[in-house]
């Protein structure tokens, strides 16, 4: 059983490279106020809005369970501006697409080659010689 108060490990499912379905949950859940609150105050408003309330929330929680804050506060900034820009990448990547607009050059790039490089060399090995 894990409380408010316990820091929870990421949504990891038994497999390292799957997330949780209640981690989708979640965030949809997220995304449809969102929605919700742009066709009444706009998209862009609803969009500070939402970072601005990402960089409480996370404050809040980093404060909540880091013993030295002053000590690891540069780390904890850097952790958190990288992985939001992943996402925000990996979300422009795959909107982009889906769309079908020109986004540009991923800075992920070399790491979708040396993915689809990895898996097509593991389909090779489960080739009859």
């Amino acid at each position: 059983m894990t409380d408010q108060n316990t820091p929870q490990q990421p949504a990891q499912a038994s497999n390292e490279n799957t997330l949780d379905p209640a981690f989708f949950t979640c965030v949809n859940e997220y995304l449809e106020l969102t929605n919700k609150q742009s066709k009444e105050q706009g998209l862009k408003r609803i969009s500070v809005a939402s970072l601005y309330a990402a960089a409480r929330f996370n404050s809040h929680v980093y404060l909540s369970f880091e013993g030295d804050a002053a000590g690891s506060r540069k780390d904890f900034l850097d952790y958190m501006t990288n992985m939001y820009r992943r996402m925000l990448n990996e979300h422009l990547d795959a909107l982009g697409a889906e769309r079908g607009v020109n986004v540009g050059e991923s800075e992920l790039a070399a790491e979708y080659e040396a993915f689809r490089t990895q898996a097509g060399n593991a389909g090779e090995e489960d080739k009859p010689a």
